[in-house]
């Protein structure tokens, strides 16, 4: 009867976890961390645009990453001004440890200077994203 306890417990608490988890993963936020950093085109390789630029941080093996990339296309493709960067983050380890980069995909939004103002970890909404960008412009 004890082991029905704990099992019973162990997987409210992993449905828990799960719900919760689940709910934050994409959602775009501001984080105080961020504040002040700025990336160019030392950082990323590429130039910013005109209005804000999407960084994604992507690694070989994550799924999430392809789908993150087509929505960041898309949404740079629809709003004037606005590029869409992707950076292997095995590739940039440096970067990836100075900006506390935990997991892929991590979408950065930079404003036009290459300041962070928003950022987001796992797959993000279109929706988010292009209310990020108002904000950031």
């Amino acid at each position: 009867m004890t082991g029905l306890v704990v099992c019973v417990a162990v997987l409210a608490a992993a449905s828990v976890y799960g719900v919760l988890h689940q709910r934050r993963s994409g959602r775009v936020r501001v984080r105080g961390r961020d504040g002040g950093k700025r990336l160019g085109v030392a950082e990323l390789g590429e130039g910013l645009g005109e209005r804000a630029t999407l960084v994604q941080f992507s690694s070989a093996f994550c799924a999430p990453c392809r789908a993150t990339r087509r929505v960041l296309a898309e949404v740079a493709g629809m709003v004037p001004g606005v590029s869409h960067v992707e950076i292997d983050a095995e590739d940039h380890l440096e970067l990836v440890r100075e900006l506390d980069i935990l997991k892929t995909p991590t979408v950065l939004v930079l404003d036009a200077d290459g300041r962070i103002v928003r950022r987001a970890t796992g797959q993000p909404r279109k929706a988010d994203v292009i209310a990020a960008l108002g904000e950031a412009v």
